[in-house]
């Protein structure tokens, strides 16, 4: 398999990540949208990564997608994320709010990093900045037992600490140290793991 996109996504890291917990090994091609875009189309014509090529071809598109289909690979007694029933549900609810705030603390960047001054609309990277203020809130509420959705480890802590990874290294005020301890708490227990560390992020 072959994983396309740079590992500062949060998107692609999270399917790096997955793809080496459940030892499914997988070829790395750290293309950008910035700058590698036609290329990314000629798998994707949106051109946005991750894109997961699999060993007969076929190019899956979306980090959700992508997550579905190696949870199907590894077999319900492996899934991140449970096959049915009530655990199902809470999984991914806690998911949707991950993927949300993901989503919005990617927004954020783009308009901070990316979008020359004069041009940012400061009403719209407040409105970011809440979204993602609320998120994170939501997910710090969280009660762990000792994980996020249960006894177990999920797809929802993997993209929780991938996230907390992605905001304290492209937008560290959004995530002043110790303002989220369980997040961070979270992040440092992932961070030592094998699958984190061979898919850091880069600096």
């Amino acid at each position: 398999m072959i994983l396309v996109g740079r590992y500062l996504s949060p998107f692609v890291r999270r399917v790096a990540i997955t793809l080496d917990l459940y030892g499914m090994p997988f070829e790395h091609r750290p293309l950008s949208t910035m700058t590698d875009l036609e290329a990314i189309k000629t798998l994707n014509p949106v051109g946005r990564v991750p894109v997961l090529t699999l060993d007969d071809g076929e190019s899956l598109v979306d980090s959700a997608a992508i997550l579905d289909h190696l949870d199907e690979v590894a077999g319900p007694a492996r899934a991140l994320v449970p096959p049915a029933g009530p655990e199902r549900r809470r999984v991914l609810n806690r998911l949707a709010v991950v993927v949300g705030t993901m989503e919005k603390a990617v927004g954020y960047v783009y308009e901070t990093r990316r979008r020359p001054a004069e041009r940012q609309h400061q009403p719209w990277i407040d409105t970011l900045k809440g979204q993602v203020a609320g998120g994170l809130a939501a997910l710090e509420a969280a009660d762990p037992q000792p994980w996020l959705a249960g006894l177990s480890m999920t797809q929802a802590d993997v993209s929780a600490a991938v996230l907390v990874d992605f905001l304290r290294a492209m937008a560290p005020e959004l995530l002043p140290a110790g303002s989220h301890p369980k997040l961070e708490a979270l992040a440092a227990r992932l961070a030592t793991t094998p699958a984190f560390q061979k898919a850091a992020v880069p600096t």
